[in-house]
C-alpha cells in the first residue's frame, strides 16, 4: 500500500533548534542557503521528508522548516498555509518566547488543529523536565493545541527522538488525509531556473492532483502553461496527489527575477485551467486572538477601520486596506465582518484562511476566513450582503448553508458554478444541493439552481408587470421581451436563468408572441380613446387600397401612430418599408396578382406587373424586393421570374 502523504511544518522561536531537530529526524539539513549556514539561523523555508511506518499504514511527511526570527515571519507564513500538522518547537532552557507565541497564533488563525510539541534541549534545562513540560502546557491553554503531546528531546544525545516519531504517528492516525476535491492548487514558495530545463517552481500541493503534461494556469496573472515534468520527494513522477511537496517544470513561463517582471514569483498559484476569476476585493470574517490582550508577546493596539495592512494568503502577501461592516476598530478577542480591498488583483478561494500583518511587517494583527471571493464593493454594506456573509460565517464548513446563502442573495445561479471557486468539492456541493432540493427550499432545472421563494416572487412580479401592460396598453400583444428580461436581470445573474424563468411562466398561462410575452387569454384590442383614430387610419388606407398615402400622412399624431402599431401587430396592415403601410387585404390581392401574371405570361418587368395589379412603381417595387429576399422571385435582367417557392 502506498504511503499517505501529509505536510508538516515547524513553528517556534529563533534558536530553539527547529532545523537541528529536523536534521536529526530526517538526516537532511533544511538550511540550504549559504547565509543560513554562516549566520546559524534559518532565513527562508527549508525542506525535508520523513517516512513513518505504523505497521498497517505508512506515512510520508513533507516537512517545511520555517524561520523563527521576527524579521522573517513573512517567510514563515508563506510555508504554513497548507499544512496538516505542526511541529511546535520550544527550547527547554528558554521556554515560551515571543515568536513561539506569534507562530502559534498564526497556526490558529490558519485553522491548524493538529500539533506535536517538541521540547528541545531537554539536557540543558535547569529545572526538571516535568516542570518544563508543565510550563509549556500552561502556555498552550486556550489554543487548539491544549492537549497536544509534549515530548522532551535532545539532538545531542538522541533522547526523545523515538518518542517524538511515535507521537507523530499517533497524531497522524487521527488526522484525515488531505482532501482531493478536484481543484489542485500549488502556491509557489520557491522559483528557480535550471539550464536546459527552464523554470521550476515548488510548493505544497492542495485540493487535487496534477499529472505530467497537464495544462495549467498561473494565478493571478492568468498565464497558461503545461507541466512538462513533476517531482515529489526528489523523484520524477507521472502524477502527484494533495498533501505532497511538489516541484513542477513550467517551460512556457519565465522566472520573475525582478519585481513586476513577466514571470513566476513566490505567491503565485499554479492551478487547473479556468479556475475562476481574480478580484480586487474579498469579503471576510476577521478575528483577533484574545491572547493579544495580555500585552506580553505582541501588539494589542486596536486594528482600525481603513488601515493599510498586508494580507498573507497561500505563499504570498498583498497590500490592502481593511474596512469593517459595523465597527470602527477591532480589539483583541473580537470578530467582525470586513472587506479587504487590495492594491492589485488577487486570486482568492472561498473557505481559505488568511493572516493580517501590519504594514511595516513587524506584527501579526489578525486572521480570518474568506466568505466571498469576488466581492462587490458597492453592496458590501447592504443588508443582503450582510445576511449572506453572516450565514456563511456561522457555518464555515457546511456547503448547504453556503449554497442557500448564495441563492437567497442571487436568486438563481448556474448549478455547475455553485461554490466553484471554493474549498468545497463537487461531490459535497451536489450532495448539499440535492438536500436543499429535497427540502423544497431550492429548485434545480436545466442546469439552474434557484431559491424557491425568490424564484416564485420573481415570476409573480413579472406576471404583474405583464398584467399592468395589458391594462395600460391593451392594443399591444404584450410586454416586450426586452423589458421583461431587463426586469429579471435585476434579480437574476445569468441569461440562462432569465430564459428558464420565462419558460416557467409560459407553462403557467402565459405565452411568447414574437417579441412580446402575454397572458394566453389576452386578445389585443384598441381602447375607446383610439377608436376615432382607428377609423381615420383605416379610411385613409381604404380610399385607395393599391395606392395608399405615405405613413407620415396616415399617422400624423401619437394616437394614429399607436393605431398603426396595433394594426401591424394584429396583421391587419402590412409594412412595405419605413414609409409605406398598406391594408393586408390589398397586399394579399396584389401579391396573388403578381404571381398569377408571371405564371400565366412568363417573366415580367416592373412596368408590366404594376399595370397588371393597378399600382404604381412606388408600391410594386417594395413587394418585388420582398419577393426576391424571400426567394419567391428572382431577377433575370430587368425581369422577374418565379422560383419553386412561388405561392
Amino acid at each position: 500500500m502506498p504511503p499517505t502523504n501529509y505536510i508538516l511544518a515547524t513553528a517556534g522561536h529563533v534558536d530553539h533548534g527547529k532545523s537541528s531537530l529536523i536534521k536529526a529526524l530526517t538526516e537532511t539539513d533544511p538550511d540550504r542557503l549559504p547565509e543560513e549556514k554562516e549566520r546559524g539561523i534559518t532565513i527562508d523555508l527549508g525542506f525535508a521528508s520523513l517516512d513513518l511506518d505504523a505497521g498497517d499504514r505508512q506515512y510520508r511527511l513533507g516537512i517545511i522548516d520555517v524561520p523563527g526570527h521576527e524579521d522573517f515571519v513573512k517567510n514563515m507564513v508563506a510555508g504554513v498555509g497548507s499544512i496538516d500538522l505542526a511541529l511546535i518547537v520550544v527550547a527547554a532552557d528558554d521556554s515560551w518566547m515571543p515568536q513561539t507565541e506569534e507562530h502559534v497564533q498564526i497556526l490558529s488563525y490558519l485553522g491548524v488543529t493538529k500539533a506535536v510539541i517538541a521540547l528541545t534541549k531537554i539536557d540543558l534545562a535547569e529545572a526538571d523536565a516535568e516542570l518544563a513540560i508543565e510550563m509549556v502546557r500552561e502556555e498552550l491553554a486556550g489554543t487548539p493545541f491544549t492537549d497536544a503531546p509534549i515530548i522532551g528531546t535532545s539532538v545531542m544525545s538522541g533522547e526523545g527522538l523515538p518518542e517524538l516519531r511515535q507521537a507523530l504517528l499517533d497524531t497522524l492516525a487521527h488526522t484525515p488525509p488531505p482532501a482531493d476535491i478536484g481543484k489542485p492548487r500549488l502556491p509557489v514558495d520557491r522559483v528557480f531556473t535550471l539550464k536546459g530545463i527552464g523554470t521550476v517552481v515548488t510548493g505544497t500541493l492542495t485540493g487535487g492532483a496534477f499529472s505530467k503534461g497537464q495544462s495549467v494556469s498561473l494565478q493571478p496573472s492568468g498565464k497558461s502553461s503545461r507541466l512538462r515534468s513533476i517531482q515529489a520527494h526528489n523523484a520524477d513522477v507521472d502524477s502527484v496527489s494533495p498533501g505532497t511537496r511538489t516541484a513542477v517544470n513550467l517551460p512556457d513561463l519565465g522566472h520573475d527575477t525582478a519585481h513586476g517582471a513577466d514571470g513566476v514569483q513566490r505567491g503565485d498559484i499554479v492551478t487547473f485551467e479556468n479556475p475562476g476569476a481574480t478580484s480586487d476585493a474579498i469579503d471576510v470574517l476577521v478575528e483577533r486572538s484574545a491572547r493579544l490582550d495580555s500585552g506580553q508577546y505582541s501588539v494589542n493596539r486596536p486594528l482600525r477601520n481603513n488601515t493599510r495592512i498586508r494580507v498573507h494568503m497561500g505563499s504570498g502577501n498583498v497590500p490592502a486596506r481593511i474596512l469593517f461592516r459595523e465597527k470602527k476598530e477591532l480589539l483583541p478577542g473580537e470578530t467582525e465582518l470586513a472587506e479587504l480591498r487590495f492594491e492589485e488583483p488577487v486570486f482568492a478561494v472561498a473557505g481559505d484562511r488568511f493572516i493580517i500583518r501590519d504594514w511595516p511587517e513587524q506584527a501579526t494583527l489578525a486572521g480570518g476566513l474568506i466568505l466571498d471571493e469576488i466581492a462587490d464593493r458597492r453592496r458590501f454594506r447592504g443588508d443582503q450582503q450582510g445576511d449572506f456573509l453572516a450565514a456563511r460565517a456561522e457555518a464555515s464548513a457546511e456547503a448547504g448553508t453556503w449554497i442557500a446563502a448564495q441563492l437567497k442573495r442571487d436568486t438563481a445561479v448556474k448549478a455547475d458554478r455553485l461554490l466553484f471557486q471554493s474549498r468545497f468539492g463537487e461531490a459535497d456541493v451536489q450532495a448539499a444541493l440535492k438536500k436543499l432540493v429535497d427540502g423544497e427550499s431550492v429548485i434545480e432545472r436545466k442546469g439552474i439552481a434557484a431559491n424557491q421563494a425568490a424564484w416564485t416572487a420573481a415570476k409573480e412580479d413579472l406576471a404583474s408587470a405583464i398584467d399592468t401592460q395589458h391594462r395600460r396598453m391593451p392594443q399591444l400583444p404584450g410586454l416586450p421581451l426586452t423589458e421583461a428580461r431587463a426586469t429579471l436581470a435585476e434579480r437574476l445573474q445569468s441569461p440562462e436563468a432569465i430564459e428558464l424563468l420565462l419558460d416557467d411562466l409560459c407553462s403557467e398561462g402565459f405565452t411568447r408572441l414574437g417579441a412580446a410575452i402575454a397572458r394566453e387569454t389576452h386578445t389585443p384590442s384598441l381602447p375607446d380613446r383610439l377608436k376615432a383614430a382607428e377609423s381615420k387610419v383605416k379610411a385613409a388606407l381604404s380610399a385607395k387600397p393599391t395606392e395608399p398615402p405615405g405613413r407620415k400622412e396616415v399617422a400624423q399624431d401619437e394616437a394614429s401612430q399607436e393605431v398603426v402599431r396595433f394594426l401591424l401587430a394584429s396583421n391587419e396592415i402590412v409594412e412595405l418599408n419605413a414609409d409605406i403601410v398598406i391594408l393586408k387585404s390589398a397586399y394579399d390581392k396584389m401579391t396573388r396578382g403578381i404571381v398569377d401574371w408571371i405564371r400565366t405570361n412568363g417573366p415580367a418587368t416592373v412596368s408590366e406587373l404594376r399595370q397588371a395589379v393597378g399600382a404604381s412603381r412606388r408600391i410594386v417595387m417594395p413587394i418585388l424586393e420582398r419577393f426576391d429576399s424571400e426567394g419567391v422571385t428572382k431577377r433575370d435582367g430587368d425581369k422577374r421570374v418565379l422560383t419553386g417557392k412561388a405561392i
